[in-house]
């Protein structure tokens, strides 16, 4: 297995981690108290059962997703450290701590006033809140609401909730514009999405399958979890895919794994599926591929743009 692996459980779990957030007492998705959806920044400011008494200026992201979120709305300058895989925008201050495997003692050694996560591996929110340090949990988004509502939390939280306003409402009017002219077809294009080239994929029930039902496209990973006890990251067999004969593959392991489409080509028995036939296999930024923050218009964008050269 390749170290890609890894983090396909990850995000498995972190999906389930959503499900679970609605019992927790730090999480976005929980609904702000009377008052607290004022466009002014002021504080305090309350979302779920979490209120900060004044505007964070030392916070830590241990979630890339977060990451790009806080620095979309503006709050960039408060952030004094985020995880060894948030690796965007550039000037992100990268530290060692990991998301993956969070050290409570190494949290605190950054004096956080705020401190973003995921997902409570190791039940680290228990240990930060002893700690008296404040924490919010954005889980990995199962809707595009989902997505959206944390970006208005976390603009609330940093004194950011107008530019919060701005990020989801250009968001929201992006992805409208890309969508609203697609070609009418009698039947839907059919795709493969590769998370890794163990053949990891992703259904319709997940985030990254909902964003191509947007595009009207049909996933051929669907029957492989149809009792969904692979969470909705099943992994197929060659064979499988083969005999499905997507359409179009779409590899989110290009930087993970070095995949193209040559090295697709190049599979054994891959020859005869149309997306190989006709050219169609697409390669994404594995990152943008695999998080729920602003980024997503751009793969919304590249899933459009590949699928509107096939004429209707």
């Amino acid at each position: 297995m390749s170290r890609r692996t890894p983090r396909l459980f990850a995000a498995a779990l972190a999906v389930g981690a959503l499900l679970l957030g609605a019992c927790a007492e730090q999480t976005s998705t929980d609904t702000p108290a009377a008052g607290s959806g004022s466009a002014a920044a002021t504080f305090p400011v309350t979302v779920g059962k979490l209120t900060l008494e004044k505007r964070p200026e030392k916070i830590v992201s241990l979630s890339p997703t977060a990451t790009e979120m806080l620095f979309a709305i503006g709050a960039g300058k408060q952030v004094t450290a985020v995880d060894d895989q948030s690796n965007y925008p550039a000037e992100a201050p990268k530290s060692d701590l990991s998301g993956y495997q969070p050290n409570a003692e190494a949290i605190a050694g950054k004096s956080p006033d705020l401190v973003v996560l995921a997902n409570d591996t190791n039940k680290i929110i228990d240990q930060l809140t002893t700690l008296k340090i404040p924490v919010l949990l954005t889980p990995a988004a199962a809707t595009l609401d989902d997505t959206y509502q944390q970006i208005t939390d976390l603009g609330k939280l940093t004194g950011h909730p107008a530019e919060a306003d701005a990020v989801t409402t250009k968001m929201k009017n992006d992805i409208a514009a890309l969508t609203k002219d697609l070609p009418k077809r009698a039947a839907k294009l059919t795709y493969y999405h590769e998370l890794g080239p163990e053949l990891y994929s992703v259904t319709s029930k997940t985030f990254i399958g909902s964003i191509y039902a947007l595009a009207g496209l049909e996933n051929i990973a669907d029957p492989a979890d149809a009792d969904g006890k692979h969470g909705g990251y099943p992994q197929l067999s060659q064979e499988v895919i083969v005999k499905a004969n997507p359409d179009f593959v779409f590899l989110a392991d290009t930087k993970c794994c070095k995949q193209t489409p040559d090295t697709v080509k190049a599979r054994s028995g891959w020859a005869g599926v149309n997306a190989v036939k006709h050219n169609q296999i697409v390669a994404l930024d594995d990152d943008i591929a695999s998080r729920w923050g602003p980024r997503v218009v751009d793969l919304v964008k590249a899933i459009v743009d590949a699928t509107a050269k096939v004429p209707a």
